[in-house]
């Protein structure tokens, strides 16, 4: 038991303590930033061998059928969580919603199911990820993210694995089907950068942010599949499997994943490195539907997958490097 006369505890050092708090807001930067890395690595999985997934789909399903099913069913399941996490079903941010279910749910999935109609697997997906070099030209004069240093390498490399990707006389499908994805990611970039503008003027819940726009953006495609005359479901067990992959893993963890990712990493990385989905998506289509890329296309892949590598490189040391400038001593 004290008798009150000890000496008095020393006085905390105003200054140190805000040193304290830097610090600790910078690590837990980093942890954001592997985090966000991570979780980028499992989209990119997850909606790479999604093009497999969709192809055979549509051996079953009309274009518009299949994803406007994927995305009622995936905007249900989203709404579920909600109540299982007991948060708000009210939206968040609604005209950001509505925008960002029109660009990414209507204009981007609806692009990408009718181009897999005629295109190959591996042409399709490469096309529909242009988004990061649209993305790359919009972010510049609207959110004011320059690019620095060996970023432009990184994008060079980038984009020189897609020009050999790109090969036209390796093409399979049809010229309407390459415009009609790359029309796609058009609309994907378009809804990146309405993502990053929305996270810049408020904190939304990404489930609750999920589940809305894909409600929205689903909402014109039904439309749509009962307006287009198209032949009948046939429905399988592998089209069950088709439909569930689509709806739970590439919509429901994908894009919550994808958001989380939007939110801690810059636009041009999280754009760039989503590139990593096609390469998966080749690969697949290679070993599941005999759809075996080009020697040029083996040359892109790599350049490709060496841009990811710089690219992550940047990110984590450049969140290192914030840390130890603040280390005391």
């Amino acid at each position: 038991m004290s008798s009150g006369h000890g000496p008095p505890p020393p006085e905390e050092d105003p200054g140190e303590t805000t040193a304290s708090l830097t610090l600790d807001a910078k690590r837990t930067g980093v942890s954001s930033t592997r985090l966000a890395l991570g979780a980028l690595v499992i989209v990119c999985l997850i909606w790479g061998y999604n093009w497999v997934v969709m192809k055979i789909g549509l051996r079953y399903a009309a274009p518009f059928d299949f994803v406007a099913l994927r995305n009622v069913g995936g905007a249900a399941c989203l709404f579920l969580l909600l109540l299982v996490l007991r948060k708000p079903l009210r939206p968040q941010a609604l005209r950001y919603s509505i925008a960002l279910g029109l660009l990414q749910v209507t204009g981007n999935l609806g692009l990408v199911m009718w181009a897999l109609t005629t295109g190959a697997v591996g042409r399709i997906s490469v096309l529909g990820y242009t988004m990061p070099f649209w993305v790359l030209l919009l972010a510049w004069p609207i959110l004011g993210e320059r690019i620095h240093g060996f970023e432009w390498g990184a994008l060079a490399l980038a984009l020189a694995g897609l020009v050999f990707i790109f090969n036209p006389a390796g093409a399979h499908g049809t010229l309407s089907s390459s415009f009609k994805a790359l029309g796609a990611g058009i609309f994907w970039a378009g809804a990146t950068i309405v993502t990053r503008m929305l996270h810049r003027h408020q904190e939304v819940d990404l489930v609750s942010l999920a589940a809305w726009q894909m409600l929205f953006g689903a909402i014109p495609l039904v439309l749509i599949a009962f307006l287009v005359p198209s032949k009948p479901i046939h429905w399988t067990a592998t089209f069950g499997m088709a439909l569930a992959f689509n709806m739970v893993l590439a919509n429901v963890v994908a894009w919550s994943l994808w958001l989380f990712v939007l939110r801690h990493l810059p636009t041009g990385t999280a754009g760039v490195g989503t590139l990593a989905a096609p390469v998966v998506g080749i690969v697949a289509a290679w070993a599941q539907l005999g759809e075996k890329p080009s020697p040029l296309e083996g040359v892109g892949m790599a350049l490709i997958v060496g841009a990811l590598a710089l690219l992550t490189a940047i990110a984590i040391r450049r969140r290192e490097n914030l840390v130890a400038s603040e280390e005391p001593g």
